[in-house]
């Protein structure tokens, strides 16, 4: 007979007594509930909740969600492929104890992320944790190579509720301290917040766009970092909401302007040594980290498709905007796909990592650390090289210099975007063919959702989805 305390597919061993005990713990801090929490394939927060005391429960035997939302879309419309979309079937999401923490910023509740398991006890083939842990295992199995990740998270800040137009809570020029004191309390109560919370903060700050910030978080190893990025948008989004503020993660909270950006700090390391500024390549690369490089650098136009989902991606996606748009590289160079950052004397052994800059926040974190892993990866096995260095803003290249030194304009379109993916064999087999049929799916059933919409109309119908 199988009882609560035995192990179970899909649940990790001692993960039931541990559940027990914590629930216990949570009760007598007044916490009532626990969210978890998973990404779908449009870049959507999904959860289920369960009563605290049933949290030992859901560690046994999951709770139960439909795989129908695999493929549904940001409009909570529903696509198919031959697997997905279909009302049949059930999964299991099992909550990651170790990454569970109460919401300061929700009194009452706490917060884990999940693994999807089938009925069957295997890993779900759509789960973006489940392929992320995957590719970091077989980059240690392979490879040798651990890695660090951080995702940047910039937001707009409106007058409350959310819904309708956006009207900016600020007032001020970009990076002022007029909008610092303006917003000053609600940003205290988020530093505090993250603080309790165990949320390493590096900076946090006014940003460019009417009303936005960016908080820059400690980075983690890339599955606890994308844990990290659902997080902190959990918490923006309810301090913001104890304020009477709403907020934005929107690429584009206007069809003009500067949007809003999830750019991926990343860095490759060999027992404990960072790749990054450890050899004798340029801005002490060593020879793998040139090629991992190289290899991120020529899958761009396919991984834009993961990185930039939405119709509204694109609207963000201009050049000499600071989004990164040409497949480019330099030391610093803030409008090059990929910014190659060293950090300052004394710190770079630490410090040095790459930043890519084509990424925003309707991204499936999880499915975008992956997608990049394995295509730096794949650079790294064929030894490819890493083309010039560019300085300046590529967009002053004509046709002719642009081709000569090997830089291209990034998908302009999500069309265009879902066709590059769609020859890219690499990112494609690191999905997997169920995953990755459903990145596929979604994105033209997004590109048909908005099917005759002018600019205005597409950053309205995102503006408060994500």
């Amino acid at each position: 007979m199988t009882t609560l305390a035995d192990p179970v597919p899909g649940g990790r061993p001692g993960d039931v007594e541990r559940a027990a005990a914590l629930a216990g713990e949570l009760s007598g801090r007044g916490v009532h509930g626990i969210v978890l929490a998973y990404v779908d394939t449009a870049g959507v927060t999904r959860v289920k909740t369960v009563p605290t005391a049933r949290l030992a429960t859901a560690a046994a035997w999951g709770v139960g969600m439909s795989p129908v939302f695999d493929t549904f879309l940001a409009n909570d419309s529903i696509v198919t492929t031959d697997v997905l979309g279909s009302p049949d079937g059930d999964l299991r999401l099992y909550p990651d104890l170790d990454h569970l923490v109460m919401l300061v910023g929700q009194p009452g509740w706490a917060w884990a992320p999940v693994d999807r398991i089938t009925q069957e006890g295997e890993p779900h083939p759509g789960c973006g944790r489940t392929v992320l842990r995957r590719i970091v295992r077989e980059a240690a199995e392979q490879h040798g190579l651990t890695f660090r990740a951080g995702i940047e998270v910039e937001w707009a800040v409106g007058q409350g509720p959310a819904g309708g137009d956006f009207v900016p809570a600020t007032t001020g020029p970009a990076y002022s301290a007029t909008r610092q004191v303006e917003l000053s309390d609600y940003t205290a109560d988020l530093l505090a917040a993250f603080a309790e919370q165990g949320v390493e903060v590096e900076q946090l700050h006014p940003e460019y766009a009417a009303g936005q910030f960016e908080v820059s978080v400690g980075a983690l190893d890339p599955v606890a970092a994308a844990d990290r990025s659902v997080l902190v948008r959990q918490t923006v989004r309810a301090v913001a909401a104890r304020h009477g503020l709403a907020v934005s993660f929107s690429p584009a909270v206007f069809a003009q302007g500067v949007g809003n950006g999830g750019h991926v700090h990343l860095s490759a390391w060999r027992d404990g040594v960072n790749l990054h500024s450890s050899g004798p390549g340029r801005h002490g690369m060593t020879e793998e980290a040139e090629s991992f490089t190289a290899g991120v650098l020529a899958h761009l136009p396919a991984l834009t498709a993961v990185t930039a989902p939405s119709p509204a991606s694109y609207l963000r996606l201009k050049p000499s905007q600071w989004a990164g748009v040409f497949t480019a590289w330099g030391r610093e160079t803030r409008e090059a796909a990929v910014r190659v950052i060293t950090g300052m004397s004394g710190v770079r052994d630490q410090a040095a990592n790459l930043e890519v800059k084509p990424v925003d926040l309707a991204a499936n974190p999880y499915l975008a650390l992956a997608c990049l892993i394995a295509v730096g990866l794949d650079g790294v096995t064929s030894s490819a090289p890493l083309p010039e260095e560019i300085t300046g803003d590529p967009a002053r290249f004509d046709a002719e210099e642009a081709a000569a030194r090997g830089v291209r304009r990034l998908p302009t379109s999500l069309d265009e975007a879902v066709e590059e993916f769609r020859e890219d064999a690499r990112l494609r087999d690191a999905l997997g063919p169920v995953l990755a049929d459903a990145v596929t799916a979604v994105r033209l059933g997004e590109i048909a959702a908005v099917h005759g919409l002018d600019d205005q109309r597409v950053a309205a119908a995102y503006r408060w989805t994500y």
